[in-house]
């Protein structure tokens, strides 16, 4: 289906269908959708509902009257119309969950002019009655588990996630290290991806292989860590039919035969036991690997990309990492920075992951305000990426707009805020106001400028919050 629907010709149509029937248009809609048994609205590019047939009114528990008129988000807080207006894109079978509980495949399509400007916005609910499909949405979930592993197998199996664009960064360190990493990904030497856990080495290892020649070749992760080492040489290695007791008949390919043409990204390196480390570097020295269970070497084409947390020549030094190995994967070393040290990307990245959130969750959420983003730039991130990503999923779990305020962030964020001392050391008397009026615009912006809501929190008159809001400039 074509994204955008052309609109003029349409409303043309309608208006002279309109003119000489004597109907009103909305009228003439009613009695065109009413009949029909699938729950269909129309909405108008103010976000306010032009029509809604009774099974879709039914189906949220209002009466039409009452809904007709009112803005989509208030008929259910949930509703993405104002995204699909604000791309132009449709949503064709998304799955919503409603303000009521109820769960549905939806369609979203915005209807356009000739000059490509929306007009209205159609949705259609598809499903027949409430208890067909719960018991559609229960067969989906199995078929949807089944669909993930296989799509997870077939990713595993054919190539990378992500490429340059998914990287969002422009900090000198961040530009630095996306620089080697293009430059690593137009050769086939072995890369070591550095830094400290949530800070985005697998996204560079997905990147480095989309960017490469081998790009329409497997890409296969292994997380060393997370295997145990009694079974990580099979996982590896793969192994023969009856190389030891519950080994599968006609045996299994191992991850180094599955990414052969390709690249293998082995996580947390720093973690694979000795015993191994030595059967790797044999693999990278020789170019083949030999199967648990048997004496046959098959050639293999591959290159690593490895990634670790850990400070890999410290290890080499206590005898925990193989010398030879660490510089046989230490051929292209790229040092991916921490949060800390791109504080100029904070913003950016929030953003870029607040559409990523928002649109995985299908909750409208587009805005982070002042206060909020001085709080989040504020925070020194121990966790990296991953810790900001968890604050704003949860954030947008806590919203109720399609804004992130101060309240909605965690309190080791709020309190704990680093603070940097500029200039000389200011009166006792400048800092309490500067606290007053912070406390404030806080408050005004939780309360969407209420102000008589406000005094009561502050527990302060009514007058005397008027004054200092004039005081401090905050109308």
């Amino acid at each position: 289906m074509n994204d955008l629907i052309k609109g003029k010709n349409l409303q043309d149509m309608v208006l002279n269908e309109l003119q000489a029937s004597g109907e009103t248009m909305v009228s003439m809609l009613n009695r065109i959708f009413d009949p029909i048994p699938v729950p269909i609205i129309l909405v108008g590019k103010d976000t306010r509902v032009i029509m809604i047939n009774q099974v879709f009114a039914d189906f949220l528990g209002h009466p039409k009257s009452e809904i007709i008129g009112e803005e989509v988000q208030k008929v259910d807080k949930y509703s993405r119309f104002p995204y699909v207006f604000k791309n132009k894109k449709s949503e064709i079978a998304w799955k919503h969950k409603f303000e009521n509980g109820h769960t549905a495949i939806v369609h979203r399509i915005p209807i356009l002019d000739d000059q490509g400007e929306v007009l209205y916005g159609f949705g259609m609910v598809l499903f027949q009655n409430v208890e067909e499909f719960k018991d559609i949405i229960q067969k989906n979930k199995l078929l949807e588990s089944e669909l993930s592993l296989y799509k997870n197998q077939l990713k595993e199996m054919q190539g990378a996630k992500y490429s340059w664009d998914n990287i969002i960064g422009e900090s000198e360190r961040m530009v630095q290290a996306k620089y080697m990493a293009r430059r690593a990904a137009q050769s086939n030497s072995n890369v070591l991806l550095l830094g400290k856990s949530g800070t985005g080495k697998e996204l560079f290892a997905h990147a480095i292989h989309s960017g490469s020649n081998r790009n329409h070749n497997p890409f296969v992760k292994v997380n060393c860590a997370a295997i145990p080492a009694e079974l990580l040489e099979s996982e590896l290695f793969g192994y023969e039919e009856g190389a030891f007791t519950g080994a599968k008949k006609g045996g299994k390919i191992g991850k180094f035969e599955l990414s052969n043409g390709g690249s293998i990204f082995l996580d947390e390196i720093g973690d694979m036991p000795i015993k191994m480390q030595a059967k790797l570097l044999r693999i990278l020295q020789e170019k083949e690997v030999e199967r648990v269970g048997s004496n046959k070497t098959t050639k293999i084409d591959i290159r690593v990309i490895a990634a670790t947390n850990q400070d890999l020549k410290e290890l080499v030094q206590k005898g925990e990492f193989r010398e030879d190995l660490y510089y046989r994967l230490n051929v292209m070393s790229i040092e991916i920075p921490s949060l800390q040290e791109r504080d100029n990307d904070v913003e950016g990245l929030s953003y870029s992951l607040l559409r990523k959130l928002s649109s995985q969750m299908g909750k409208y959420v587009s805005k982070i305000s002042v206060n909020a983003m001085e709080y989040i730039r504020g925070h020194n991130w121990p966790g990296n990426v991953r810790e900001l990503e968890n604050v704003l999923e949860r954030a947008i779990n806590l919203t109720e707009s399609d804004s992130i305020l101060p309240v909605h962030l965690p309190v080791y964020i709020t309190q704990n805020t680093k603070k940097v001392a500029k200039g000389p050391i200011r009166t006792l008397k400048d800092v309490i106001e500067d606290t007053e009026k912070e406390a404030i615009a806080r408050c005004l912006e939780y309360t969407e400028g209420n102000k008589l809501k406000t005094a009561k929190l502050l527990n302060i008159s009514r007058s005397s919050l008027y004054d200092k809001i004039e005081k401090y400039g905050l109308e």
